[in-house]
């Protein structure tokens, strides 16, 4: 069964990214508006989890959503600890690494309909993924609707005490300066961001700690999810399995 294709967003059709993400290589950006480069770790989202990524997944509960899978490694390795866990991006590339490397992935946006709503254990944003869609109080209000109630969201935040929103591009080294291809919103937050945003939408604090240079946040839903797909282990992910018109190119249906 096909599922809809994501909307097209901004970072679907990013192509700087997308080759980077094939090549596991950069250097990558987020040009913000003023020019300030954000650098992209795309060399560590494509390598094998580190200590500090198999920390956080062991701390994930029950079937897990990793929003923003970028190439896979995280939901790959839920894979191959007999988890069920579904990640999603709207970039084509991505969705395709991670089914290379094992996982399950579907193309849409967090904020389009997805398996399993209002039944997940835990979703993850990692990354930098809490700045999807420039708006951090919206994502969280999503984040809570998939969810079961009292589920658990793990969040990576940066190392310092920011809350910023911008508008940027993603480019490589030979456009940092000019930048090409339209821009989206994002959003940047430290620790104390986060929890001033969780505690104010009704979240519950779990664990704040930091390792290996990182920082995260995990939080506990209050909030009961008026909807309710069971993602079972043979079900959730049924209809996204990889479709393989080729030994070459696996693709995710959707």
């Amino acid at each position: 069964m096909r599922t809809r294709e994501a909307t097209a967003v901004p970072w679907a059709a990013a192509d700087p990214y997308s080759t980077a993400l094939r090549a596991g290589r950069g250097p990558l950006f987020l040009r913000r508006a003023d020019g300030r480069l954000l650098p992209l770790e795309v060399e560590r989202w494509c390598a094998r989890p580190d200590r500090v990524d198999l920390d956080v997944l062991d701390r994930c509960e029950g079937t897990v959503l990793d929003v923003g899978c970028g190439p896979g490694r995280l939901a790959a390795e839920l894979a191959a600890r007999g988890r069920t866990a579904l990640g999603i991006d709207v970039n084509e590339a991505a969705v395709e690494q991670t089914v290379r490397l094992g996982g399950q992935a579907l193309r849409r946006s967090v904020f389009e309909s997805l398996p399993g709503e209002g039944r997940w254990g835990t979703v993850l944003l990692m990354d930098g993924n809490v700045g999807i869609g420039g708006d951090p109080r919206a994502l969280l209000d999503r984040s809570a609707r998939l969810l079961s109630p009292g589920g658990l969201l793990i969040a990576e935040t940066l190392p310092v005490d920011v809350d910023e929103r911008a508008e940027v591009q993603v480019v490589d080294a030979t456009e940092a300066r000019a930048g090409t291809g339209n821009p989206f919103p994002w959003a940047r937050l430290g620790t104390p961001a986060l929890s001033r945003y969780a505690d104010r939408a009704g979240w519950g604090a779990v664990d704040q700690w930091a390792a290996g240079g990182r920082c995260f946040v995990a939080l506990r839903s209050r909030t009961a999810s008026s909807r309710a797909e069971a993602p079972k282990s043979t079900v959730v992910i049924s209809s996204q399995r990889a479709a393989k018109p080729s030994a070459e190119r696996p693709v995710a249906e959707r």
